[in-house]
């Protein structure tokens, strides 16, 4: 990768870091359940294992039907079931008449994300998501992501929600074609990147430069804050540089899904 002139605006300094020490762990929810139409349809398209699959009993929608078929040709067990124990099995409380128990997420590597982004030929774009807990931001990042042509997100293992059934029918399927890594330490990850040659953009508020003037050309992570806290400061210190996205409202920030999604886009207006 060539080399660069480091960006102006690096900036570490951080803030109180108490109100970081007591976030709680998201609840848990388990992995390899899918619900939902778009959810399952994109798990079969790629190739995902599915075991088992529940219909709504006596559902005569023709869509509902087709994908039921559609999993049982793929192998699946169909079973059809009272529309009362999907309620009761469903983690998103909005299963549309189906829900399939599937083999668990493998996640990826650092090294996976940066090889997905050589085999396409392409300067590496990474999210990082540091501690979010809400599973539809998450989702919603991926969606992004997948969207935007970015080639990989990385979560923490710990105070992070991880690639649940809320997470996967938040993402619209995407969750199935998105390289996800889940690292022990997100400051380590961020290390990791930058010895590979990846700059490492934070987001706040008062970023030391707008996000406009931001080089996004170059390898690229960018790091999306927990939902209430923001960026923790150890990361914050990782970071090359913080940008910050105008904001010309009332409300001082965006949630992390869509200032991801913001960022993303500069991105891929700057590389296009």
């Amino acid at each position: 990768m060539n080399e660069r002139r480091r960006p102006q605006g690096r900036e570490n300094a951080p803030r109180r870091a108490d109100r970081f020490a007591q976030r709680p762990e998201p609840q848990a929810e388990a992995e390899g359940q899918l619900e939902g139409r778009n959810a399952i349809t994109e798990a079969l398209k790629s190739g995902r294992t599915i075991d088992k699959v529940f219909v709504a009993q006596g559902d005569t929608d023709k869509g509902l039907q087709r994908l039921a078929a559609q999993a049982k040709e793929a192998g699946a067990v169909v079973v059809s079931v009272d529309r009362r124990k999907l309620d009761a099995m469903s983690a998103t409380h909005a299963h549309q008449g189906i829900i399939a128990l599937a083999a668990a997420h493998e996640y990826a590597t650092i090294d996976d994300i940066l090889e997905e982004a050589a085999d396409r030929g392409e300067i590496p774009l990474i999210v990082i998501c540091d501690e979010l807990s809400d599973p539809h931001n998450l989702g919603a990042i991926l969606r992004s992501a997948e969207c935007a042509g970015a080639h990989g997100v990385i979560i923490p293992k710990r105070r992070s929600v991880g690639l649940t059934a809320t997470v996967a029918k938040a993402s619209a399927g995407a969750v199935e074609y998105m390289k996800v890594a889940r690292v022990t330490n997100i400051s380590n990850a961020i290390s990791e990147l930058k010895e590979k040659g990846v700059w490492v953009y934070g987001t706040a508020a008062e970023g030391s430069i707008p996000m406009y003037q931001a080089d996004l050309t170059v390898p690229a992570a960018i790091v999306i804050g927990n939902e209430g806290d923001g960026i923790s400061p150890l990361v914050r210190k990782h970071c090359d540089v913080m940008v910050s996205i105008p904001m010309r409202g009332r409300i001082s920030s965006l949630n992390a899904s869509a200032a991801a999604s913001v960022l993303l886009y500069e991105a891929v207006r700057q590389r296009t």
